[in-house]
C-alpha cells in the first residue's frame, strides 16, 4: 500500500505532511514552500493557477480568483448569509440548491474549487516521496456537519485521492502535542481560530488514548472577519478623506484586502504599520498608520463571540478551566497578541511555569493555578502533523496510539408535529449504537417515512436533513 498522508485543507493555507523514519513532516513544494495559499484562478482557455501563483494574480482578476470557499463547502444557498457573499467574486444559488461560485465562465462547486488545491498538494508530496500518491486523511473543523464532510470527501475524490480518514482539526493538533507525551495522564483545550472557522475541544490524555471529551464552535468565524473589518475601518478612512466608495468596486476591495491582511500578520510582531494603497484611482492615493491598540479595537467584538464556544465545551465536558492541564492554540489566528490575553483570561491560564528549586515534598506543593498556555506548537502546521500522525495509526505506524472523537451535533428523527427527537446527542463518543421505540401515528398504518436530522433546533426543518 502507498503512503498515507496527512492534508491540511484551510480555509486561508493548505498543507500535507507524512510519516517518515517514525517522524511526521511537513512537505514543501517546488519553490520550498511549505504553506500553500487556499487560492485557485480560472484563467483563459481554462488554464487553472493554483496557491501562490493564484495568489499574485488575485488583485488583478478578482472575479474569476476563489479565496475561502471552505466556507462554502456542502450548504445551502439559503445559508448564505449577505456578509458571506461579500467576496470578490459571484456567488450564486437560490433556496436549497447547492451553492455555486462564479458566473459564466467559471461556474464551478466549491467542492471543484478545493479539488484543485488538493491535486496540487497531492503533485507536490509526489514529487517529494518520488511516489504515487493515492491514500490521504484530511481534516476539517470539528463542527462540520454531515453535508460539509460529505463535501470534502466528494473533494478528495475529485482530485484523485482515497480519503481514509476525515478527522476534526482540533483533535488532530491534540494528536500533534501528545505525540511525544504518550504516558501522561492530562486535560487539554485546543483553542482552534483559523482563516474562516473557529473550534473549541476539549480531550484527555491518558497513556496513549486520545479521548474526544466535547467540541463547540462555528463554521462561520474566522480570520476572514477580522480581514473584512479592518477592509470596512479602512474604506471608512478612505470615504472619510477621498470620498471615494470603494465597497461596490471589486478590484479596489481585493487591494485594500490584500494590504489589511499584511497589515494584521506584521501587527502580531508590530506596534504599528503603514498602509500605503497608491493610485486607487488616476488621481487618489491612499497612505495611513494603523496600530495593533486600532486593530485590536475593530477586531474585538469578532474574538470575544468566541468566548461562549469555550465555555459551552467545557459545560458539556463536566469540566472546570482550572481542571485543564493545557490550553493549545493552534491556527494562524492565534499569532494575534489579542487572542492569546483574551484566551489566557477566559481559561485563567498561567503565562509560563516558575522554577522555584528543586526540592519538592509532597504531590500538592507548589503546583501553579489554572492551565498552561501552549503556544509550541506551529500553529499553522500542527493539525498538518496531527492528520500525518493519524495516517500513521491507519497504515500501522504507530502501535500505541488510540483515538476516540465525538460526533460534534446531535443526531434524531423527525417526529409527529415537525419536531426533532434527539437520540445520539452531540459529543456522544464514536462509534456508537442507540436505538428508541417509536409507534405509529395511526392505527393500521402501513408504511413510514423515516427522516434522519443532524443538529441542534427543537423545529425539524430548521435542523440539517441526512
Amino acid at each position: 500500500m502507498n503512503k498515507i498522508v496527512g492534508i491540511d485543507l484551510g480555509t486561508t493555507n493548505s498543507l500535507v505532511a507524512v510519516i517518515e523514519a517514525g517522524l511526521p513532516f511537513v512537505m514543501a513544494d517546488a519553490e520550498g514552500c511549505r504553506l500553500t495559499p487556499s487560492v485557485v484562478h480560472y484563467g483563459a482557455q481554462s488554464k487553472i493557477l493554483v496557491g501562490h501563483a493564484a495568489q499574485r494574480i488575485r488583485v488583478l482578476d478578482p472575479a474569476h480568483t476563489f479565496y475561502s470557499v471552505k466556507r462554502f463547502m456542502g450548504r445551502r444557498a439559503s445559508e448564505i448569509t449577505p456578509e458571506e457573499r461579500s467576496v470578490s467574486y459571484p456567488v450564486t444559488g437560490q433556496g436549497a440548491q447547492p451553492l455555486r461560485l462564479g458566473a459564466g465562465h467559471p461556474s464551478v462547486l466549491p467542492e471543484e474549487v478545493s479539488a484543485e488545491i488538493l491535486k496540487k498538494l497531492k503533485a507536490d508530496a509526489e514529487a517529494s516521496l518520488g511516489e504515487p500518491i493515492t491514500h490521504a486523511v484530511i481534516t476539517v473543523p470539528a463542527y462540520f456537519n454531515d453535508a460539509q464532510r460529505n463535501a470534502t470527501l466528494k473533494a478528495g475524490e475529485l482530485a484523485g485521492l482515497t480519503v481514509e480518514r476525515i478527522l476534526n482539526e482540533p483533535t488532530a493538533a491534540a494528536l500533534a502535542y501528545g505525540l511525544h507525551r504518550l504516558r501522561e495522564k492530562s486535560k487539554i483545550a485546543v483553542y482552534d481560530l483559523g482563516g474562516g472557522t473557529f473550534d473549541l475541544s476539549i480531550l484527555e490524555l491518558n497513556e496513549g488514548v486520545f479521548q474526544v471529551l466535547a467540541t463547540h464552535g462555528n463554521t462561520r468565524l474566522g480570520g476572514d472577519d477580522l480581514d473584512n473589518a479592518l477592509v470596512q475601518h479602512l474604506a471608512r478612512l478612505i470615504h472619510s478623506e477621498h470620498s471615494l466608495d470603494i465597497l461596490p468596486q471589486p478590484v479596489l476591495v481585493a487591494r485594500v484586502r490584500e494590504v489589511a491582511e499584511t497589515a494584521k500578520i506584521h501587527l502580531s510582531t508590530e506596534t504599528e504599520v503603514e498602509i500605503s494603497l497608491p493610485f486607487l484611482t488616476s488621481a487618489i492615493s491612499f497612505s495611513t498608520r494603523l496600530t495593533r491598540a486600532e486593530l485590536e479595537r475593530v477586531t474585538r467584538e469578532i474574538i470575544s463571540s468566541t468566548r461562549a464556544h469555550c465555555f459551552r465545551a467545557l459545560s458539556d465536558a463536566q469540566l472546570e478551566a482550572k481542571e485543564l492541564d493545557q490550553v493549545i492554540l493552534v491556527g494562524g489566528q492565534t499569532r494575534m497578541p489579542l487572542v492569546r490575553q483574551l484566551v489566557a483570561e477566559w481559561f485563567h491560564c498561567r503565562d509560563f511555569e516558575a522554577s522555584t528549586g528543586s526540592i519538592r515534598l509532597g504531590s500538592d506543593y507548589h503546583r501553579p493555578e489554572g492551565p498552561m498556555l501552549n503556544t509550541s506548537q506551529n500553529p499553522d502546521e500542527a493539525v498538518a502533523i496531527g492528520a500525518a500522525i493519524q495516517a500513521g495509526i491507519l497504515s500501522g505506524g504507530f502501535k500505541d496510539l488510540l483515538l476516540l472523537d465525538v460526533t460534534p451535533l446531535s443526531l434524531g428523527l423527525e417526529t409527529f408535529g415537525g419536531l426533532m427527537n434527539v437520540i445520539i446527542p452531540r459529543n456522544s463518543t464514536i462509534p456508537i449504537k442507540a436505538g428508541e421505540a417509536f409507534t405509529t401515528a395511526i392505527d393500521n398504518q402501513p408504511s413510514m417515512l423515516i427522516h434522519v436530522l443532524q443538529g441542534e433546533r427543537d423545529r425539524a426543518k430548521d435542523n440539517w436533513s441526512l
